[in-house]
């Protein structure tokens, strides 16, 4: 019913709705409705890349979370919890829903929601197919100096088909999350919560459930820090894992959370917490000491060098990127 009135609604994607089939209901259902499709912050496993329906991510600060669902008189959960804050905010709502707006559940996260969304598109007359969206492959980054806008370029342009993304870039990793809706079909998982430290063995778990796919972890170095051993499995078990390891030598979100916290001034105890230095950690030479072959790169150039070399190659890989 509420599709069918004029009131703005918001469909906040989530779990089993994330795959293919579901992406393509909630498409149908948006084309007969004009309803807005979003995703919620962190999916486990989306589908994504050329072809594919990509909706809007819900943002991860509330007050960009709740700007985003301004103005929409309903949220309809399909497969997707109720969205509240990562944390606690002094004078900010935990429950990101604006004010006067209701929410209606199509489907839980435990149900059936790929068949809700589809049985939704046919009651609403949806038209069988649409056309896919338009999302160009970003061009090969040349030049300086590495930062995320590049460094998600690249990975963008050169992951190959059909591959296993395994997304704990955390701040690093914010330009390519829009880059990935031009980039050849791929698998994404990303963190669970908040929490951190699941990069690296969730790519050993990817690369031993599929090992005719190319794993790309795309790891944070404080994460990264939680679960270094799993590298060594990864040389033990030759699996196929590209990791990109981003080096900006701190916890930039805890910097960042400081931040808006009204820290802006960190005291020397604060900045050694949030810092990954003294002393730089050796992220080619610990890979390399468990087994796993390792460069380092500082530029764009180097890096679609040794990306491309690396995801032709059997077995895992490992890129420092210096940020």
């Amino acid at each position: 019913g509420v599709l069918r009135g004029n009131k703005p609604v918001t469909i906040l994607l989530g779990g089993h709705a994330l795959g293919v089939p579901g992406l393509n209901a909630a498409a149908r259902i948006a084309a007969a409705s004009g309803c807005r499709l979003m995703t919620e912050t962190f999916a486990a496993r989306i589908e994504r890349g050329a072809g594919i329906p990509s909706p809007a991510r819900l943002p991860y600060f509330p007050e960009q979370a709740l700007e985003a669902l301004a103005g929409s008189h309903t949220i309809v959960l399909a497969g997707a919890k109720l969205p509240v804050a990562f944390f606690g905010y002094p004078g900010l709502p935990s429950r990101l829903v604006p004010e006067g707006c209701t929410v209606e559940m199509l489907a839980k996260p435990e149900e059936d929601v790929t068949g809700a969304l589809e049985d939704l598109a046919g009651a609403l007359g949806a038209p069988k197919t649409i056309a896919p969206p338009k999302a160009e492959r970003p061009s090969l980054p040349t030049g300086g100096k590495l930062n995320p806008a590049n460094l998600g370029a690249a990975l963008a342009a050169l992951q190959p088909d059909n591959a296993i993304i395994v997304d704990e870039s955390a701040t690093s990793g914010g330009p390519y999350g829009a880059m990935a809706a031009g980039a050849r079909p791929h698998t994404c998982l990303a963190l669970t919560g908040g929490a951190i430290g699941q990069g690296l063995p969730t790519a050993v778990g990817a690369a031993v459930a599929c090992p005719e796919r190319r794993v790309i972890s795309f790891q944070a170095d404080g994460s990264g820090m939680y679960t270094v051993q799993a590298l060594w499995t990864e040389a033990r078990e030759a699996l196929n894992v590209t990791t990109l390891l981003c080096s900006n030598r701190a916890y930039r979100i805890l910097q960042m959370e400081a931040a808006r916290a009204g820290n802006t001034e960190l005291g020397p105890n604060a900045r050694l917490l949030t810092n990954l230095t003294p002393p730089e950690i050796g992220w080619a030479e610990v890979a390399r000491g468990l087994g796993v072959p390792a460069v380092r790169v500082e530029t764009a150039d180097e890096l679609v060098k040794h990306l491309e070399r690396a995801l032709q190659t059997a077995g895992p890989n490992f890129i420092e990127v210096v940020l």
